[in-house]
């Protein structure tokens, strides 16, 4: 009986660590500049309209992620339009896609090529 009681508890304990795992896994975090946020390559991008421009903001872990040296393009899908912006560092942790607009319901792909010369693909689905 109480081997029984033993392999209960480590079961209900193993089943509790399971269920508590995705609360530690990387993930999307809260958006810091009333964005969309995903996560890739563990990082976090925060895809913003501001203005008539559409920023990109990095952050590492909820660091401000250097996008000196960066680059990448933005490529916005609304219905049979695609348009596609150049993504350029804007100070900070933003990179900056002039000129893009960000219409309800597009879809948007972001690639990002750090100055540590790794790349990152993002998809955004826009509300």
């Amino acid at each position: 009986m109480k081997a029984l009681k033993t392999l209960l508890a480590a079961v209900a304990l193993g089943a509790a660590s399971l269920a508590a795992a995705p609360a530690l896994a990387h993930g999307d975090s809260a958006p810091k500049h009333g964005g969309i946020v995903k996560s890739a390559n563990d990082l976090s991008f925060e895809l913003v309209a501001e203005g008539g421009d559409a920023a990109l903001y990095i952050d590492d872990h909820g660091a401000p992620f250097d996008t000196a040296g960066a680059s990448g393009k933005l490529t916005v899908l609304a219905g049979s339009d695609k348009t596609a912006v150049d993504l350029k560092p804007a100070g900070g942790n933003k990179l900056l896609a002039a000129g893009a607009k960000l219409p309800a319901g597009a879809k948007v792909v972001a690639v990002i090529t750090t100055a540590q010369n790794k790349t990152a693909s993002v998809r955004f689905n826009l509300p």
